[in-house]
């Protein structure tokens, strides 16, 4: 069975990216992590991007981030991370990561680091520099790259980490790797396990099953089945965090549903009502009916509206019904 609906890699990516922007630095680009001071802080400047990708739009967009941190030293850098979701190789990637680079760095002359995370499937594309050059007059722009690819043969080390962003590699390759629904379903529920496994807090969990659940789709009936496994795990471990929200969802989306039903309803009944006597009995009974918040009885008056002789006769009616 496979979900043939197509995978939204970038969406998911980019929540992660906002919601876990120090474990994502920690886990894969260690190194850089660990020369910025966290204690001060970071600011995401989204707008400042936007202005950039305006000026110089180089095919498609992807999960491009522009943040603000300070370096262990005190120096302001500008850490531009774009990364890469599609499921080809891209001609040109080289380029658009120069030309968002030396932009940002012409319009505000500030430190730019510029990092790519390849989340594509094909083993050999690795873009690491932008080269240009003629009679002598070369540019050279090189920028560390992290091939989520290559975390397929490190998945014991993401199995054993604590770091939250590890899910989402780990819900991104099996994405990539498992298109059978109930392959995926398996893996999906192996990795809730591993959140109630590692102790996270109940908003850690809801957060990361949103981006998993957004990974790793599944077709209807799986997903049904996956819900029904789910709920029973939650029960055993006593912890209900994911199934009560989603019970509530239901809930809710039965209660509109509902809402929905008594509003056609009651329009039904007072065209019938217009019809039969008129404007002057239609306005009082849209009133009345507000009140009535039973679809059986709904139904019961529009059989009493065909008995009524006139307009006064189907109020008194409708009036007595519609008391609390």
């Amino acid at each position: 069975m496979t979900d043939t609906a197509r995978d939204d890699y970038d969406s998911p990516w980019k929540e992660a990216l906002e919601r876990y922007f120090p474990e994502f630095m920690a886990l894969l680009f260690p190194a850089i992590h660990a020369a910025i001071a966290w204690s001060r802080g970071y600011v995401f400047l989204d707008k400042e991007l936007q202005q950039i990708v305006r000026d110089a739009e180089l095919g498609r967009r992807y999960a491009d981030k522009l943040i603000r941190v300070y370096t262990n030293d005190g120096t302001e850098t500008w850490v531009l991370i774009h990364i890469e979701v599609q499921g080809e190789a891209e001609r040109g990637f080289e380029e658009r990561m120069y030309v968002y680079h030396y932009r940002l760095f012409d319009r505000y002359r500030v430190d730019i680091v510029s990092l790519a995370v390849l989340a594509d499937e094909a083993p050999g594309y690795r873009p690491v520099e932008y080269r240009r050059g003629r009679w002598g007059c070369e540019l050279r722009f090189q920028f560390p790259v992290e091939k989520v690819l290559d975390w397929r043969g490190r998945w014991a080390e993401l199995e054993a980490s604590t770091n939250r962003f590890a899910l989402v590699v780990m819900a991104h390759l099996k994405a990539q790797e498992s298109k059978d629904g109930l392959m995926r379903k398996g893996w999906k529920l192996r990795l809730v396990r591993l959140m109630y496994q590692r102790g996270y807090a109940r908003e850690d969990i809801l957060e990361l099953f949103r981006v998993i659940d957004w990974l790793l789709r599944l077709p209807d009936e799986v997903e049904r089945e996956f819900m029904r496994e789910l709920m029973a795990f939650e029960e055993e471990a006593k912890m209900p965090y994911i199934t009560s929200v989603e019970r509530i969802g239901r809930q809710e989306g039965r209660q509109e549903g509902r809402q929905e039903g008594l509003k056609s309803e009651r329009q039904l009944l007072l065209r019938l009502v217009r019809r039969r006597f008129g404007t002057a009995a239609g306005e009082p009974s849209q009133a009345l009916l507000e009140r009535i918040p039973d679809p059986a009885v709904l139904e019961e008056l529009a059989e009493v509206l065909l008995d009524c002789a006139d307009g006064e006769a189907w109020l008194a009616v409708l009036a007595r019904r519609s008391q609390p």
